[in-house]
């Protein structure tokens, strides 16, 4: 079992949330970690049904998991999107998360990472987490100059992303549509999924991702 998803209005977290520099936006607690994706139906129905991923999701594609909601609300465009009809919660080991991040390798080259070009593209090849850094966004779309982390997941992250680490599954679409409504400023009614910045328990992994303070 999982904890249930915790709301709260928009409005009240923004002012606590940090404006700029990489970090981890995330509902957590001292087990879990709630990340998001969207699909189709018939993948994103079947998984909300059993809890687990069926035969239709593919274990040979990269799969990309977001922590930070309203990116994943800009990703998806609010479930409106073609094939990200149906948005999931998903509660993840946060051991298996801190492992996920720990084996990340960026999407681009990093000097502060890898010396030379020929050196990330090797982790690249060893690795089977990719890592982005992209602009967050507001809840009307707006880019903001704090950075969202997504990771896509492929091998053997993927099989244990789905067999060992995913303790739950929740449709939240309604809940996204719902709110949808009260995405233009300012922002009076809009509830989202709690979020905090989240700091991996092993420091060297903050320091590898160059986390913000």
């Amino acid at each position: 079992m999982h904890p249930p998803l915790r709301l709260a209005p928009y409005r009240e977290q923004r002012p606590r949330w940090p404006a700029a520099g990489r970090h981890i936006m995330a509902q957590f607690d001292d087990e879990v970690v709630v990340v998001y994706q969207a699909y189709r139906p018939e993948i994103g129905h079947d998984a909300a049904l059993h809890g687990r991923f069926g035969a239709a999701w593919s274990r040979s594609r990269m799969s990309w998991i977001k922590p930070n909601f309203l990116w994943m609300m800009y990703r998806c465009g609010w479930a409106r999107k073609e094939g990200q009809e149906v948005v999931l919660a998903l509660w993840l080991r946060r051991a298996g998360f801190d492992e996920i991040l720990a084996s990340a390798v960026p999407s681009s080259h990093d000097d502060r990472l890898h010396k030379t070009h020929a050196e990330w593209q090797a982790a690249v090849t060893q690795s089977d987490v990719r890592l982005q850094w992209d602009p967050d966004h507001g809840p009307g779309g707006a880019p903001e100059q704090r950075r969202a982390i997504q990771l896509g997941l492929r091998g053997e992250a993927l099989q244990r992303f789905a067999d060992e680490w995913l303790l739950g599954i929740e449709d939240i679409t309604p809940l996204v549509r719902a709110q949808q409504q009260h995405t233009l400023s300012p922002y009076d009614e809009l509830m989202m999924p709690e979020e905090h910045v989240y700091r991996p328990a092993d420091q060297r992994i903050a320091q590898r991702l160059a986390l913000a303070p």
